[in-house]
């Protein structure tokens, strides 16, 4: 199975689990118990919410197009919903708030430990497909930063929105160099503006499958005179030897328009795959991925960050061995001969 693209360097597998100290912080209203009897089974009507992040990412434009690929080709109806990130997609799905929903392998873990917040879910959540994989870093608009050391005290980090699952796996990496900073939550959006406007110091960037840049990210670029941070040798050294962290290495040469960028950014990843509930129709998670499978050559030609998808492989690209496959997804897949029998099957 070949991968998307070549210029990311995985140094440990997207597989592992991670077992980090670091606790999650808990959105309020995220898993509270939202009071209704659930008497049907989840999607047995047809119809399905589709949740990833918020408005200005890449994913939330990337789950537009596959919602209207399902809805126009299929007697489903598929509707794409914005989000605050992963760790929220797990409450949206216990509180019937989404059907099916985007999570990455650092939240996978944390449900497999039973970790909070998810030590109470009432629910097992399984894997329906693989969407794409983030490489995640930090960067600046201030003059000579060009480490994550520069970060001092009382300066202002957005480390992806609160709510983000990817958040917590960087703040994590951050408490290998500093937590004296000041944590503050903006949209992807809103970081060009605010460090040209002096109100963040540094913030989240990613590259998608390794190498592509999303368009907030471009926009931050065409704003400030965008600098990507590096970690220091040493503290990379001890970072590959958590378990917790999976780190790339990322080709920057054919980059351009940075203030500053490494020849090589070694960057904490994350693989990002759908899940659903256990209890979620068969029939109908079934036809959304036979519609999926149909339609998968032409997703590309309405975002090319779905270009991968095409390969029939990609659907079960990454899949994380911490929690398992819908059993309706596993038979799919196993049919389509795309199948990985280091994948658990749920029941």
């Amino acid at each position: 199975m070949s991968e998307s693209s070549g210029d990311i360097s995985r140094r440990r597998t997207f597989l592992k689990g991670a077992t980090g100290a670091l606790g999650l912080t808990a959105l309020a209203g995220c898993f509270e118990d939202s009071g209704t009897s659930v008497e049907t089974v989840p999607g047995e009507d047809g119809e399905m919410i589709m949740t990833t992040s918020t408005e200005t990412t890449s994913a939330y434009s990337m789950s537009q197009v596959i919602a209207n690929a399902v809805t126009q080709n299929s007697d489903l109806d598929v509707q794409a919903r914005p989000s605050e990130g992963t760790n929220a997609n797990i409450g949206r799905l216990q509180n019937d708030e989404s059907d099916i929903s985007y999570i990455q392998n650092w939240t996978a873990s944390k449900i497999a430990n039973g970790e909070d917040p998810f030590s109470d879910l009432s629910y097992q959540p399984q894997q329906a497909f693989h969407l794409y994989d983030l490489a995640w870093f930090l960067c600046s608009g201030n003059d000579g930063w060009t480490n994550i050391s520069d970060i001092g005290s009382g300066d202002r980090i957005s480390p992806t929105p609160r709510g983000s699952g990817t958040a917590e796996m960087l703040e994590y990496a951050l408490s290998f160099v500093t937590e004296e900073y000041e944590r503050v939550s903006m949209d992807y959006g809103e970081q060009g503006s605010a460090m040209s406007e002096g109100r963040l110091d540094a913030g989240a960037g990613t590259f998608i499958n390794g190498s592509v840049e999303p368009g907030w990210l471009q926009q931050m670029k065409g704003t400030v005179d965008l600098r990507l941070l590096q970690w220091s040798d040493d503290v990379v050294s001890e970072l590959e030897e958590d378990p917790a962290i999976i780190m790339n290495s990322v080709d920057t040469t054919g980059m351009d328009n940075y203030g500053y960028a490494p020849d090589t950014l070694n960057t904490p990843g994350l693989s990002y795959n759908f899940v659903v509930r256990d209890d979620f129709s068969d029939e109908t998670l079934t036809s959304f991925l036979e519609t999926l499978w149909e339609q998968r050559e032409r997703l590309g030609e309405d975002n090319a960050l779905l270009g991968p998808m095409s390969d029939g492989e990609h659907f079960t690209m990454n899949g994380y061995t911490t929690i398992p496959f819908h059993p309706a997804a596993a038979e799919f897949y196993q049919e389509k001969g795309v199948w990985n029998d280091e994948y658990e099957i749920g029941e």
